[in-house]
């Protein structure tokens, strides 16, 4: 690689990008004006907001204002509304409560009330509605006198202090008081306020008339509350006094802008230049392909830093100029550009280079300004999640990408050192990984002619489809796999959410049955019948040697205590949370209900037949049709993972996926994966069978598996040990067999073997 062609191309990009005004405009104007206009209108939006009074409805509570014949004491509501202290922090705010009663009320059914309530509350007349049980107030004062009686009543060996109570009184107690009853709505904002508002107001007034009735009993107010807790904020002592606030901020937006500021330069470098014409001038050029790419991935980088860091910037001080003037308001930690700054590389780099490689594939600047929203689907909730849902920063976490990095930040803004940084290098190392992949993709799409020159075409639907039936290949394209696996993916999550849950084995099996056959098979049959024109090839069904059957279910058998191990081990860094732990122990409640025979052929052997047809048959043919083995593998047991459910499995499934599709690759047949899939799942099944009876009743099992306090069944050291070489070796002996390489793998090995992909054109 020569750095002066890197450098010019450089300069060249960064010259035409200064020439536009729209992206000048979008990575220094915007980041400048954006948040201080946005801070003005909201202080301004203020002075419009409305203070219309939220309307309560009351019922039953004529005898508990001040104003009353015969008042509660102490009374609910003074001078129209509540009583002074029932409400601090909001009765002098905005929208207050207005409260409102019927008249009436006494010739009325309290039922009658209720209903009529309820409906007015639903057509909005009202926000809220207090209704009050038919003589609360009454039966309040006859709750303290018998309060009083009972308090100066001997009972459990305790002196009397004054007359003697009703027998059935000192016995019993005091008698209980009716509940009033608060009707909101869900559906109106001002409704659930109002339902908050009154509920903080009543729990108030219930310890102010608890605080009465222990007056009654001349016991003191600190008989029930005996002190009083005192806060302090020792964050006020170090220069992180309010950082939780930033540090969900400064990352999410660090993320969003350096993604934002990446895309649009790197459509108008790559997918721009396409349809000016200038990429083939590029390309002619004596610079090689990875130059042009590091040349333009850099500029990309400088946009996306500048961007990142204009809105960063703009952002610390509008919120320092709008937050001094709030309340318990702290501007952002000191050190926060510091770590901002750190992590502003790895993010540029990497979001550079997957805008460089999509813009790449695009045919046109209006269709790369499609990828974006994609991009951000995925991207926003790998940064927005774990900062909403409260999650620190843990070994499982850390190793994803972009969620350990803001994980990291949000630790580093809080001042949390102990807990982030012994994960810094973890979180280094899945960052720079991740980059290097997408730089190497980015390069990848340079190299290839059909992605660089492939022109837009127009969609004619029945041409299209007329096309794809009468031009069918012998196996399916890698977008027929992706559909595939979107349509499996689509039907089990709707299936998941519409089948009820089984409370029988029956129920389960056919459950199971069904999922198995018309949301997995039949799907993976029917593209195969409708997009491939060899279906045979397609599925991979040809009868292999039985060496290789017999090497897979040895496999099988090696590579099990291996699989358990890994899952412990996944477990631990995803902890299955209480709810899908219950729910797996029902499942498994059910499961032990039925016959050995039955749950081997439904839960071993159908998900085997099923599943590697769908994804080792299909799927995997057609990942093969992009040339290159071992992405169409990883990409088929991804899939193959994203079919289960919970996450624990679905990464053990997809580290067992990338064996299953060796095996079929290898072996150019289905049947060897069939075997070690139904093996592999019968000897899970044989493990969660294995009792404390049947170790006692077989002592030599003791050294293959054991079974610990909670249940689990592990195995050994050496049983893992010898299980992880046994299974090398057998993967050895299948890497020297023979290989079938479809069509498009034998051209991509020639290029390889005539000295890699050319350099340039011409």
């Amino acid at each position: 690689m020569n750095p002066a062609n890197v450098r010019l191309i450089l300069s060249r990009e960064i010259r035409d990008q200064l020439r536009d005004r729209r992206t000048l405009f979008m990575v220094f104007v915007l980041p400048i004006l954006l948040y201080p206009l946005l801070g003005i209108s909201l202080m301004q939006m203020k002075q419009f907001r409305t203070e219309r009074p939220m309307r309560v409805l009351l019922i039953g509570a004529d005898s508990l204002w001040e104003e009353a014949a015969d008042p509660c004491d102490p009374p609910l509501f003074e001078g129209g509304q509540f009583a002074p202290g029932l409400c601090p922090g909001w009765d002098r705010a905005g929208d207050p409560l207005e409260l409102i009663s019927l008249a009436g009320q006494a010739d009325t059914d309290a039922e009658a009330l209720a209903e009529q309530a309820r409906r007015a509350v639903q057509a909005g007349q009202y926000d809220a509605a207090l209704q009050f049980p038919a003589d609360f107030a009454e039966r309040l004062e006859a709750q303290r006198r018998a309060i009083r009686r009972w308090a100066a009543t001997p009972h459990q060996g305790q002196p009397a202090r004054g007359a003697a109570a009703q027998a059935g009184e000192a016995d019993h107690g005091p008698p209980a008081v009716p509940r009033p009853t608060v009707l909101y709505t869900t559906a109106n904002e001002r409704s659930r306020i109002a339902m908050a508002r009154l509920s903080a107001a009543l729990d108030r007034w219930t310890e102010a008339v608890g605080r009465r009735n222990l007056e009654t009993t001349q016991l003191p107010a600190t008989t029930v509350r005996p002190f009083e807790v005192d806060t302090s904020d020792v964050a006020q002592e170090t220069a992180y006094q309010g950082a939780a606030f930033w540090s969900k901020i400064l990352p999410i937006l660090l993320v969003v802008w350096a993604m934002t500021g990446a895309f649009y330069p790197a459509v108008d470098l790559c997918a721009g230049e396409k349809e000016r014409g200038t990429l083939e001038t590029l390309l002619s050029s004596p610079a090689e392909r990875s130059e042009i790419v590091l040349g333009k991935l850099l500029c990309v980088m400088a946009f996306s830093s500048a961007t990142a860091v204009l809105n960063l910037l703009s952002v610390g001080a509008t919120g320092w100029l709008v937050f001094s003037r709030v309340a318990d308001s702290y501007p952002p930690p000191p050190l926060a550009p510091l770590w901002l700054a750190a992590a502003l590389l790895p993010v540029s780099a990497l979001f550079s280079a997957l805008c460089v490689a999509l813009a790449a594939f695009a045919r046109s600047s209006k269709e790369g300004q499609y990828y974006l929203v994609p991009l951000m689907l995925i991207t926003l909730p790998l940064a927005v999640v774990p900062m909403t849902s409260g999650t620190e920063l843990a070994l499982g976490n850390s190793l994803i990408p972009i969620a350990g990095l803001v994980l990291l930040l949000k630790g580093l803004l809080e001042g949390a050192y102990a807990q982030v940084l012994p994960l810094l290098p973890v979180v280094l190392a899945v960052t720079a990984a991740a980059c290097w992949l997408a730089i190497r993709w980015a390069v990848e799409q340079f190299n290839s002619e059909n992605v660089l020159f492939h022109e837009g075409e127009r969609l004619e639907v029945r041409l299209w489809l007329r096309r794809l039936l009468r031009d069918r290949q012998a196996t399916p394209t890698a977008a027929a796999a992706v559909l595939c696996g979107v349509i499996l993916l689509v039907l089990r999550f709707a299936a998941q959410a519409v089948l009820p849950e089984p409370a029988s084995f029956s129920g389960l099996a056919c459950t199971h049955l069904a999922m198995q056959l018309a949301l997995i098979l039949a799907p993976a049959v029917l593209l195969t019948a409708l997009l491939a024109g060899n279906p045979r090839r397609t599925l991979l069904l040809t009868l292999p040697r039985w060496q290789t059957l017999a090497a897979a279910a040895a496999l099988a058998v090696t590579l099990q205590p291996v699989g358990m191990a890994l899952g412990d081990g996944i477990q631990r860094l995803y902890p299955v949370s209480p709810e899908i732990q219950e729910s797996l122990e029902h499942y498994q409640a059910i499961l032990a209900r039925g016959g050995a025979g039955a749950i081997v052929l439904l839960f071993a052997f159908l998900p085997a037949v099923c599943e590697e047809l769908a994804c080792r048959g299909f799927i995997l043919s057609g990942f093969r049709r992009l040339g290159h083995r071992w992405r169409a593998i990883v990409a088929s047991a991804a899939l193959f993972g994203l079919l289960h459910g919970l996450l624990q499995q679905s990464i053990l499934a997809c580290l067992l996926g990338i064996v299953l599709g060796y095996l079929a690759v290898q072996t150019a047949s289905i049947l060897p994966g069939i075997l070690f899939h139904f093996l592999y799942n019968t000897l899970i099944l044989a493990a969660t069978w294995t009792t404390a009876a049947w170790l006692d009743h077989w002592p030599l099992l003791r050294f293959v598996v054991r079974r610990g306090a909670d249940g689990a069944v592990t195995c050994p050291w050496p049983v893992l040990l010898l299980g992880g070489l046994a299974s090398a070796a057998l993967l050895a002996w299948f890497a020297r067999l023979p290989c079938v390489r479809s069509p498009e793998e034998e051209l991509q090995a020639a290029i390889r073997a005539a000295g890699s992909e050319p350099c340039a054109l011409g």
